[in-house]
């Protein structure tokens, strides 16, 4: 008899009490990405889908087809201005169920999911809707003159957090540039984005001329001050909570991006960035043309209506909340 994979609680609590306390990132990524027991592919496995109404969040893909629509029509403008090949190659880079397929016509649609090798390099388009939020980061707390890092440690029958010492050399400017931004706090907590250079250059080995569109939500490092205890949270029914160690493997979990190291590392990947703007004025461009008719094309006033309420909740709802930010190579 095959043996049933043990929850997810479980597995880490033994891993720590053979080996020690857990950095964060390597918490995160067996809650998020474990192959039997992580929270997306458990989910999937089971064939729940963990956003939408009856999961544990929304996502901008979801508010379809009008997002998809006016996503094409910015996407067609990105294949004009850089003279892009036809037909131009669109990765959906983290697509999950590759909702954005059916509305990017005109583009050979290629999805990658998180995880999967890069596709073979191309000219064209990376559509990165919130990749990088759910990419794993490590923590560190901070005092006025000292920071520590955090690992997750098993105590009492729950996940802690352990003081690790100091961060890791190679982030400690880091630290110190955000920390900087907190005089005033006598305490404060920051997420290290230890993964997300390496997605940039795995995008950039990719793409060898064309544009990145990241939209997600984020901060840039002037407006880290207002997260003095992080960004980390998690999710379960559409209800948030900052206890992020709680029920691996079932919630969801996710950091904010920091918008001004993430320009950095693209710049180091070999791109270029363009103006950070929010969601909604993105989505203003786009459907500019046509005053959003082709977005809000309906068969019926019932679907009209529909479609008119999908517009809004983009654009004043996720469109305030969400940035977006082009990055180009070899323009």
């Amino acid at each position: 008899m095959t043996a049933q994979p043990r929850p997810l609680a479980d597995k880490l609590a033994e891993r720590i009490r053979r080996h020690g306390p857990i950095l964060f990132s390597e918490f995160m990524d067996a809650a998020l990405y474990d192959p039997e027991l992580g929270y997306y592919s458990a989910a999937r496995r089971a064939g729940a889908e963990p956003t939408g109404i009856a999961g544990d969040y929304f996502t901008a893909a979801q508010v379809q087809p009008v997002f998809g629509r006016v996503a094409c029509e910015a996407l067609r403008r990105i294949r004009e201005e850089m003279a892009l090949p036809e037909p131009c190659t669109v990765a959906d880079w983290g697509a999950g169920r590759a909702l954005m397929g059916e509305y990017l016509s005109g583009f050979r649609y290629v999805a990658v999911e998180a995880g999967q090798p890069a596709p073979a390099p191309f000219e064209g388009i990376v559509f990165a809707n919130e990749l990088f939020d759910a990419l794993p980061v490590d923590v560190v707390r901070c005092t006025p003159g000292e920071a520590r890092l955090q690992r997750v440690g098993w105590q009492d029958g729950a996940f802690r957090w352990v003081d690790a010492g100091p961060p890791p050399q190679s982030w400690r400017d880091y630290v110190e540039r955000l920390s900087r931004r907190m005089e005033g706090h006598e305490e404060w907590w920051l997420e290290l984005p230890v993964r997300l250079g390496s997605v940039l250059a795995q995008i950039g080995g990719a793409l060898r001329r064309g544009a990145v569109v990241v939209i997600d939500y984020g901060y840039t490092e002037r407006e880290v001050v207002r997260f003095p205890r992080g960004t980390l949270m998690s999710y379960r029914r559409h209800a948030a909570s900052e206890d992020v160690l709680r029920d691996p493997g079932m919630r969801d979990i996710t950091a904010h991006v920091p918008f001004t190291f993430l320009e950095q590392c693209a710049a180091e990947a070999g791109f270029r960035a363009g103006k950070l703007q929010n969601l909604a004025a993105w989505l203003l461009d786009a459907g500019e043309r046509d005053s959003f008719a082709s977005a809000l094309r309906a068969e019926s006033g019932e679907e009209e209506a529909r479609l008119r309420l999908q517009l809004k909740t983009l654009l004043f709802g996720m469109g305030e909340t969400f940035r977006c930010l082009r990055l180009e190579k070899g323009a």
